[in-house]
């Protein structure tokens, strides 16, 4: 296509946004333009607003699509318009930045505009910013194993959570891993969630000791699913349900239901065919904010495992300041080179 086109304007519940370069080719291998990306959120629209509304929202922009350079932006552009709301986050080093809190489709369009493909919203919404309203779970494969161990792990997840009066909403992560959504109460802080995270992945590790690990260092993994508790971590955030991910085929990450878990796969869900099964079947995740459950009963199980298994804190993420509790952030073959060469 030789050129990118004329500007144009397009309708996001009542308001007017504008598109330029509508016709900028963002997947090659598809063939999927700029105006294509707006026209798959303009279907999905109320599923996209579920999961991102009044949420503070990281962009993940590519501005000349998915073969050109890209950038994560977590602060608002300056441009930003008066009708789109930001919220202030604070950061783990104490710095504070104000991002893009959507509330209305046009957010969306408007995102969309600059190149963004994957929103990341945080697990906060603008009214309690220090307060997790989901517990998300992340079930990620490790080389040598693929999708169905993900799925087979999701299975003894679901088991686990309801054993502690919880229910998760699963989706695709866009790639070979699925994330497990649990809607809570705004009442716990960033540590407390994710305690009840690393709670969860022990509990699933007991049960399945060859297929799942919450191993934080990769040498220790093996070929099992790791349940990366560090996502529930503050400022680390998950790919939203429907967003676009940015390899050839143009994936997305699709809200699934239960029952049907066994018999997808995640390149079943793409720009091009998500619109039509949104259109048939909604947002099968709609009612995920009708519900909001306690982690009492999940860290009862932390202070169980603290206490009678002797199991304490994991590691943070290594941009992380120092945490209370928490052990030496040093894989385990570089501890055992520096035991062996005498250093602390």
């Amino acid at each position: 296509m030789g050129t990118s086109g004329e500007a144009i304007e397009l309708d996001a519940g009542g308001r007017t946004v504008r598109l330029s370069s509508p016709e900028k080719v963002y997947f090659p291998e598809r063939g999927f333009t700029k105006l294509d990306v707006a026209r798959y959120y303009l279907a999905v629209g109320p599923g996209i607003l579920r999961a991102l509304s009044e949420r503070p929202t990281t962009l993940e922009r590519f501005p000349d699509g998915v073969a050109g350079e890209s950038f994560y932006q977590k602060r608002a552009p300056k441009n930003v318009p008066d009708w789109l709301p930001t919220a202030t986050v604070s950061f783990p080093s104490g710095r504070t930045a104000d991002e893009l809190c959507p509330t209305e489709l046009a957010a969306v369009l408007w995102a969309a505009n600059l190149g963004t493909l994957t929103f990341h919203p945080w697990a906060v919404r603008r009214a309690h910013p220090d307060h997790p309203d989901e517990l998300r779970i992340d079930l990620d494969p490790q080389p040598g194993t693929d999708f169905s161990d993900a799925v087979r792990a999701a299975h003894e997840l679901r088991a686990v959570l309801d054993e502690h009066g919880l229910r998760g909403w699963p989706k695709t992560s866009g790639g070979r891993g699925l994330h497990v959504f649990v809607p809570i109460e705004p009442r716990w802080d960033f540590t407390a969630v994710r305690r009840a995270a690393i709670a969860v992945g022990r509990e699933l590790e007991r049960r399945m000791p060859d297929a799942v690990t919450t191993a934080w260092w990769k040498e220790e993994r093996g070929s099992r699913i790791f349940v990366d508790f560090n996502q529930t971590a503050r400022d680390r955030t998950m790919a939203s349900a429907y967003s676009i991910r940015p390899k050839p085929h143009a994936p997305v990450s699709a809200p699934l239901r239960w029952d049907e878990l066994d018999e997808v796969r995640p390149e079943d869900f793409d720009v091009a065919t998500m619109p039509a099964r949104f259109a048939e079947l909604g947002d099968v995740h709609g009612d995920l904010a009708d519900h909001a459950f306690v982690l009492d009963s999940l860290l009862e199980l932390a202070d169980r495992d603290a206490t009678d298994r002797g199991l304490g804190d994991l590691p943070y993420p290594p941009d992380y300041p120092k945490m209370p509790g928490e052990p030496k952030r040093v894989a385990p073959s570089r501890a055992k080179h520096d035991e062996h060469e005498g250093r602390e």
